[in-house]
This record gives structure tokens, sequence and C-alpha cells, in this order.
């Protein structure tokens, strides 16, 4: 399962690790995810979404049936 948001598409970083002689060694940001379930009323079933933090707050926002309409227009949904 790879650590991409299914509704903002928000996905890995890559920055450096700064030591205090100020040498750089590669390093990874990783989202802020959460395995969540859902109740999505309008098909009448549970789903199950890897989202970040503001993802949820995307959700919260819109609802769940409106964030899954804009996350399947740009591609962020996969199985």
């Amino acid at each position: 399962m790879s650590k991409i948001c299914q509704i903002t598409g928000k996905k890995a970083m890559v920055g450096n690790n700064v030591a205090h002689s100020n040498k750089r060694t590669k390093r990874k940001f990783d989202a802020n995810l959460f395995s969540k379930k859902f109740y999505w009323v309008e098909q009448d079933v549970w789903i199950k979404l890897n989202v970040s933090a503001a993802g949820l707050r995307t959700i919260n926002k819109m609802g769940v049936d409106a964030a899954l309409k804009r996350a399947a227009e740009k591609g962020y949904l996969y199985e």
C-alpha cells in the first residue's frame, strides 16, 4: 500500500537531514496518513480510505460524497 492520500493526493517529499557541521544526507518526509473507515450515505456502504490530516479536514468540510467525486476526477483514488 503506497503512502499517498486518497483524497488530496499528498505523498512523500524528499529533503535533507542537515547536521551541525552542515553535512547533508537525503531523507524522506512522509505524509501524515491515517487509515479510516467512512460511512458513505449515498451508496449505503462503509469505505476504508488512506487519508492525510488535510484530507480529513476536506471530508469534514465538503462531505464524503463530494470529496470522493473530486478525488476521482483528479485520479487520486486507488484500491
